[in-house]
Protein backbone atom coordinates (compact mmCIF):
# COMPACT_ATOMS: atom_id res chain seq x y z
CA UNK A 1 0.00 0.00 0.00
CA UNK A 2 1.44 3.35 -1.23
CA UNK A 3 0.36 7.05 -2.01
CA UNK A 4 1.15 9.09 -5.06
CA UNK A 5 0.91 13.13 -5.12
CA UNK A 6 -1.34 14.10 -8.39
CA UNK A 7 0.22 17.33 -10.35
CA UNK A 8 -2.45 19.16 -8.64
CA UNK A 9 -1.59 18.17 -5.73
CA UNK A 10 -4.04 15.40 -4.72
CA UNK A 11 -2.60 12.37 -2.81
CA UNK A 12 -4.31 9.25 -4.19
CA UNK A 13 -4.18 5.86 -1.79
CA UNK A 14 -3.20 2.75 -3.34
CA UNK A 15 -3.00 -0.89 -2.75
CA UNK A 16 -0.39 -2.83 -5.12
CA UNK A 17 0.23 -6.74 -4.00
CA UNK A 18 1.77 -9.48 -5.75
CA UNK A 19 3.98 -9.89 -8.96
CA UNK A 20 3.13 -11.08 -12.28
CA UNK A 21 0.77 -9.34 -14.98
CA UNK A 22 -1.09 -6.25 -13.66
CA UNK A 23 -4.55 -6.12 -12.93
CA UNK A 24 -6.06 -2.58 -12.34
CA UNK A 25 -8.90 -2.37 -10.19
CA UNK A 26 -11.10 0.94 -10.66
CA UNK A 27 -13.78 1.43 -7.63
CA UNK A 28 -17.82 2.42 -8.18
CA UNK A 29 -19.54 5.42 -6.55
CA UNK A 30 -19.01 6.63 -3.84
CA UNK A 31 -17.01 3.38 -2.84
CA UNK A 32 -13.30 2.59 -2.11
CA UNK A 33 -10.39 0.09 -3.50
CA UNK A 34 -12.02 -1.90 -0.81
CA UNK A 35 -14.33 -3.07 -2.62
CA UNK A 36 -12.37 -5.05 -4.54
CA UNK A 37 -11.53 -7.46 -1.62
CA UNK A 38 -12.79 -10.50 -2.89
CA UNK A 39 -11.22 -9.88 -6.74
CA UNK A 40 -7.75 -8.85 -4.99
CA UNK A 41 -7.65 -11.18 -3.36
CA UNK A 42 -8.52 -14.33 -5.43
CA UNK A 43 -5.94 -12.83 -8.58
CA UNK A 44 -3.65 -12.76 -6.66
CA UNK A 45 -3.84 -15.98 -5.48
CA UNK A 46 -3.47 -16.44 -9.88
CA UNK A 47 -0.40 -15.15 -10.20
CA UNK A 48 -1.13 -11.43 -10.96
CA UNK A 49 -0.03 -8.36 -9.72
CA UNK A 50 -3.15 -6.76 -8.20
CA UNK A 51 -3.74 -2.42 -7.73
CA UNK A 52 -6.30 -0.54 -6.68
CA UNK A 53 -6.83 2.84 -5.99
CA UNK A 54 -8.96 5.31 -3.73
CA UNK A 55 -10.47 7.74 -6.68
CA UNK A 56 -9.92 11.27 -5.25
CA UNK A 57 -12.35 12.41 -2.66
CA UNK A 58 -13.35 8.67 -2.03
CA UNK A 59 -11.63 6.23 0.51
CA UNK A 60 -8.08 7.46 2.09
CA UNK A 61 -7.45 9.21 -0.68
CA UNK A 62 -7.38 13.59 -0.33
CA UNK A 63 -11.18 15.20 0.43
CA UNK A 64 -10.58 17.63 -2.30
CA UNK A 65 -13.27 19.87 -3.16
CA UNK A 66 -12.25 20.35 -6.52
CA UNK A 67 -11.90 17.72 -9.80
CA UNK A 68 -14.40 15.23 -9.25
CA UNK A 69 -15.02 14.99 -13.37
CA UNK A 70 -13.75 11.83 -15.70
CA UNK A 71 -10.94 14.11 -16.61
CA UNK A 72 -9.58 13.95 -13.44
CA UNK A 73 -10.74 10.52 -12.58
CA UNK A 74 -8.96 8.94 -16.04
CA UNK A 75 -5.58 11.31 -14.94
CA UNK A 76 -5.45 10.17 -11.96
CA UNK A 77 -5.57 6.45 -13.12
CA UNK A 78 -2.95 7.32 -15.12
CA UNK A 79 -0.57 8.68 -12.28
CA UNK A 80 -1.43 5.63 -10.82
CA UNK A 81 -0.18 3.49 -13.34
CA UNK A 82 2.50 5.93 -14.64
CA UNK A 83 4.30 6.11 -10.99
CA UNK A 84 4.04 2.09 -10.56
CA UNK A 85 5.37 2.04 -14.32
CA UNK A 86 2.64 -0.57 -15.22
CA UNK A 87 2.84 -2.50 -19.02
CA UNK A 88 0.41 -4.82 -20.17
CA UNK A 89 -2.19 -4.42 -18.05
CA UNK A 90 -5.74 -5.68 -17.63
CA UNK A 91 -8.25 -2.74 -16.06
CA UNK A 92 -11.35 -3.64 -14.60
CA UNK A 93 -14.11 -1.04 -13.70
CA UNK A 94 -17.38 -1.58 -11.92
CA UNK A 95 -19.95 0.60 -12.30
CA UNK A 96 -18.42 4.48 -12.53
CA UNK A 97 -14.96 2.66 -12.38
CA UNK A 98 -16.08 1.35 -15.92
CA UNK A 99 -16.47 5.12 -17.11
CA UNK A 100 -13.06 5.63 -15.89
CA UNK A 101 -11.22 3.02 -17.39
CA UNK A 102 -13.00 3.61 -20.69
CA UNK A 103 -12.13 7.65 -20.42
CA UNK A 104 -8.11 6.80 -19.16
CA UNK A 105 -7.68 4.24 -22.40
CA UNK A 106 -9.52 6.85 -24.82
CA UNK A 107 -7.63 10.03 -22.76
CA UNK A 108 -4.53 7.88 -22.03
CA UNK A 109 -4.02 5.70 -25.26
CA UNK A 110 -3.68 1.42 -25.00
CA UNK A 111 0.16 1.33 -25.10
CA UNK A 112 0.22 0.08 -21.68
CA UNK A 113 -2.94 -1.82 -21.34
CA UNK A 114 -4.04 -5.29 -22.69
CA UNK A 115 -7.54 -6.10 -22.08
CA UNK A 116 -10.26 -4.73 -19.81
CA UNK A 117 -13.12 -5.39 -17.84
CA UNK A 118 -16.76 -3.12 -17.45
CA UNK A 119 -18.73 -4.57 -14.98
CA UNK A 120 -22.09 -3.00 -14.61
CA UNK A 121 -20.85 0.05 -16.30
CA UNK A 122 -21.94 3.58 -16.59
CA UNK A 123 -21.17 3.85 -20.51
CA UNK A 124 -22.20 5.22 -23.09
CA UNK A 125 -24.27 7.27 -21.28
CA UNK A 126 -26.56 7.15 -18.30
CA UNK A 127 -29.02 10.41 -18.00
CA UNK A 128 -32.00 10.33 -21.06
CA UNK A 129 -31.79 11.92 -23.97
CA UNK A 130 -32.93 12.43 -27.05
CA UNK A 131 -30.69 10.41 -28.49
CA UNK A 132 -30.29 7.96 -25.38
CA UNK A 133 -34.32 7.31 -24.45
CA UNK A 134 -33.49 4.35 -22.96
CA UNK A 135 -31.53 6.40 -20.03
CA UNK A 136 -32.52 7.56 -17.10
CA UNK A 137 -34.70 11.08 -16.31
CA UNK A 138 -32.28 13.68 -15.08
CA UNK A 139 -34.74 13.55 -11.99
CA UNK A 140 -33.34 10.57 -10.75
CA UNK A 141 -29.76 11.46 -10.48
CA UNK A 142 -31.40 15.18 -9.08
CA UNK A 143 -32.90 13.27 -6.74
CA UNK A 144 -29.65 11.04 -5.55
CA UNK A 145 -27.67 14.42 -4.87
CA UNK A 146 -30.66 15.70 -2.99
CA UNK A 147 -31.07 12.39 -0.51
CA UNK A 148 -26.99 12.72 0.01
CA UNK A 149 -27.27 16.55 1.21
CA UNK A 150 -30.39 15.70 3.08
CA UNK A 151 -28.62 12.79 5.12
CA UNK A 152 -26.29 11.30 3.95
CA UNK A 153 -25.64 8.74 6.34
CA UNK A 154 -29.61 7.84 5.88
CA UNK A 155 -29.00 7.42 2.07
CA UNK A 156 -26.04 5.35 2.27
CA UNK A 157 -27.53 2.67 4.29
CA UNK A 158 -31.27 2.80 2.02
CA UNK A 159 -28.96 2.13 -1.03
CA UNK A 160 -27.08 -1.35 0.01
CA UNK A 161 -30.46 -2.28 1.65
CA UNK A 162 -32.41 -2.38 -1.34
CA UNK A 163 -31.70 -1.98 -4.95
CA UNK A 164 -27.65 -1.79 -4.88
CA UNK A 165 -27.26 -5.36 -3.86
CA UNK A 166 -31.08 -6.36 -4.56
CA UNK A 167 -31.98 -7.26 -1.60
CA UNK A 168 -35.02 -5.52 -2.06
CA UNK A 169 -35.92 -8.29 -4.33
CA UNK A 170 -38.76 -11.00 -3.31
CA UNK A 171 -36.64 -13.94 -1.38
CA UNK A 172 -33.24 -12.09 -1.54
CA UNK A 173 -31.24 -13.35 1.69
CA UNK A 174 -29.86 -9.77 3.14
CA UNK A 175 -26.25 -9.30 4.47
CA UNK A 176 -26.31 -6.74 7.16
CA UNK A 177 -22.27 -7.54 7.11
CA UNK A 178 -22.35 -6.36 3.07
CA UNK A 179 -24.60 -3.29 3.89
CA UNK A 180 -22.53 -2.18 6.82
CA UNK A 181 -19.62 -2.32 4.50
CA UNK A 182 -20.96 -0.39 2.09
CA UNK A 183 -21.94 2.59 4.58
CA UNK A 184 -18.47 2.47 5.94
CA UNK A 185 -16.63 3.06 2.42
CA UNK A 186 -19.24 5.68 1.36
CA UNK A 187 -18.76 7.59 4.81
CA UNK A 188 -14.94 7.01 4.60
CA UNK A 189 -14.94 9.86 1.46
CA UNK A 190 -16.19 13.04 1.24
CA UNK A 191 -19.26 15.02 0.98
CA UNK A 192 -18.01 17.19 -2.07
CA UNK A 193 -16.62 14.19 -3.79
CA UNK A 194 -19.31 12.55 -3.79
CA UNK A 195 -22.16 14.90 -4.72
CA UNK A 196 -20.25 15.87 -7.83
CA UNK A 197 -19.70 12.41 -8.65
CA UNK A 198 -23.21 12.21 -9.58
CA UNK A 199 -23.05 14.55 -12.19
CA UNK A 200 -19.73 12.65 -13.58
CA UNK A 201 -21.17 9.42 -13.46
CA UNK A 202 -24.80 10.42 -15.41
CA UNK A 203 -23.96 13.01 -17.58
CA UNK A 204 -20.69 12.12 -19.00
CA UNK A 205 -21.08 10.88 -22.58
CA UNK A 206 -18.32 7.93 -23.08
CA UNK A 207 -19.79 7.13 -27.02
CA UNK A 208 -16.86 8.51 -28.83
CA UNK A 209 -14.12 6.70 -26.06
CA UNK A 210 -16.00 3.69 -26.47
CA UNK A 211 -15.39 3.88 -30.37
CA UNK A 212 -11.59 5.02 -29.74
CA UNK A 213 -10.82 1.32 -27.72
CA UNK A 214 -9.20 -1.05 -29.63
CA UNK A 215 -8.18 -3.95 -27.33
CA UNK A 216 -10.43 -6.78 -25.89
CA UNK A 217 -13.15 -5.83 -23.43
CA UNK A 218 -15.56 -8.10 -21.49
CA UNK A 219 -18.57 -6.05 -21.26
CA UNK A 220 -20.34 -7.69 -17.99
CA UNK A 221 -23.82 -6.82 -16.92
CA UNK A 222 -27.15 -8.01 -15.35
CA UNK A 223 -30.57 -7.97 -17.04
CA UNK A 224 -31.98 -7.25 -13.33
CA UNK A 225 -29.59 -4.00 -12.52
CA UNK A 226 -31.39 -1.38 -10.75
CA UNK A 227 -28.76 1.41 -10.71
CA UNK A 228 -27.16 1.06 -14.41
CA UNK A 229 -30.48 -0.28 -16.39
CA UNK A 230 -28.74 -2.39 -19.06
CA UNK A 231 -30.54 -1.66 -21.83
CA UNK A 232 -28.84 1.54 -21.89
CA UNK A 233 -25.37 0.58 -21.22
CA UNK A 234 -23.98 -3.26 -21.62
CA UNK A 235 -25.07 -4.17 -25.63
CA UNK A 236 -25.11 -0.54 -26.07
CA UNK A 237 -20.88 -0.74 -24.92
CA UNK A 238 -20.41 -3.93 -26.51
CA UNK A 239 -21.52 -2.87 -29.52
CA UNK A 240 -19.19 0.70 -29.71
CA UNK A 241 -16.47 -1.34 -28.87
CA UNK A 242 -13.62 -2.42 -31.66
CA UNK A 243 -13.93 -5.57 -29.74
CA UNK A 244 -15.86 -5.70 -27.47
CA UNK A 245 -17.21 -9.03 -25.81
CA UNK A 246 -20.95 -8.81 -23.92
CA UNK A 247 -21.57 -11.42 -21.18
CA UNK A 248 -24.87 -11.40 -19.59
CA UNK A 249 -26.14 -12.74 -16.52
CA UNK A 250 -30.08 -12.64 -16.05
CA UNK A 251 -30.47 -12.29 -11.93
CA UNK A 252 -27.29 -10.95 -10.85
CA UNK A 253 -27.32 -7.48 -8.89
CA UNK A 254 -25.62 -4.24 -9.64
CA UNK A 255 -23.18 -4.92 -6.88
CA UNK A 256 -22.42 -8.32 -8.09
CA UNK A 257 -18.49 -8.41 -7.60
CA UNK A 258 -18.92 -8.72 -3.75
CA UNK A 259 -22.67 -10.81 -3.79
CA UNK A 260 -21.45 -13.54 -6.48
CA UNK A 261 -17.75 -12.87 -6.34
CA UNK A 262 -17.42 -16.49 -7.36
CA UNK A 263 -19.00 -16.53 -10.97
CA UNK A 264 -17.75 -12.98 -11.80
CA UNK A 265 -14.48 -14.22 -10.81
CA UNK A 266 -14.37 -17.44 -13.02
CA UNK A 267 -15.68 -15.42 -15.93
CA UNK A 268 -12.84 -12.42 -15.85
CA UNK A 269 -10.35 -15.19 -15.14
CA UNK A 270 -11.36 -17.30 -18.66
CA UNK A 271 -11.36 -13.75 -20.44
CA UNK A 272 -7.94 -12.79 -19.07
CA UNK A 273 -6.44 -16.45 -19.87
CA UNK A 274 -7.68 -16.39 -23.20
Amino acid sequence: MGTITTSDGIEIFYKDWGDGQPIVFSHGWPLSADDWDNQLLFFLQQGYRVIAHDRRGHGRSTQTGEGHDMDHYADDLAAVVEHLDLHDAIHVGHSTGGGEVVHYLARHGESRAAKAALLCAVPPLMVKTDANPEGLPKEVFDDLQAQLASNRSEFYRALPTGPFYGFNRPGAESSEAIIANWWRQGMMGGAKAHYDGIVAFSQTDFTQDLQQITIPVLVVHSEDDQIVPYAASGPKSADLLKNGILKTYQDLPHGLPTTHADVVNADLLEFFRS
